[in-house]
């Protein structure tokens, strides 16, 4: 599954700045309401709701906040580079600062569980998350996450 099919450059934060893990998840869902047409309040409550159960931090500076909606149409992300990096409860506990959001249907088990396995490959590689630290434009951070030189598997 590439990213590119799920991933807009409308939905690409470059440069956030938050105070808590309750204040990012709100701009997500904002940026999400946004992409997909859902209320804002829908997507808060599920990624709360999600978050909830334990943490999607999952090492590396880097989060994979999600939540399955239903009325959604398609899969959607949402991606945000975040300055100061946050706490986060991740694994390792290194704050976070590249955060992916999922969103996808309620009725697609499958498609979720590909979306998530996709993004947490792309995002375990250690060059793309140093040139992602690196970027500071919109543009620059979609062509990085959806270019399919950072989907091959690096060198040992």
């Amino acid at each position: 599954m590439q990213l590119e099919s799920f991933l807009a450059p409308t939905a690409i934060i470059p440069r956030l700045t938050v105070n808590s893990t309750r204040q990012l998840l709100h701009t997500l869902a904002k940026a999400g309401a946004r992409e997909t047409g859902l209320r804002e309040r829908t997507i808060f409550q599920a990624l709360m709701a999600r978050e909830q159960r334990g943490s999607t931090g999952f090492g590396n500076g880097v989060a994979l906040p999600h939540a399955r909606l239903r009325n959604l149409a398609r899969i959607t992300g949402v991606f945000a580079r975040l300055e100061p990096p946050i706490d986060f409860d991740a694994p390792d506990g290194r704050p976070v600062e590249l955060v992916f959001c999922l969103l996808s249907p309620d009725q697609n088990d499958a498609l979720h569980l590909a979306a998530l396995a996709a993004i947490s490959r792309r995002l375990g590689r250690p060059n793309l998350r140093r040139a992602l630290r690196g970027a500071n434009e919109a543009d620059a951070i979609h062509a990085l996450l959806t270019d399919q030189e950072h989907s091959q598997p690096e060198a040992a």
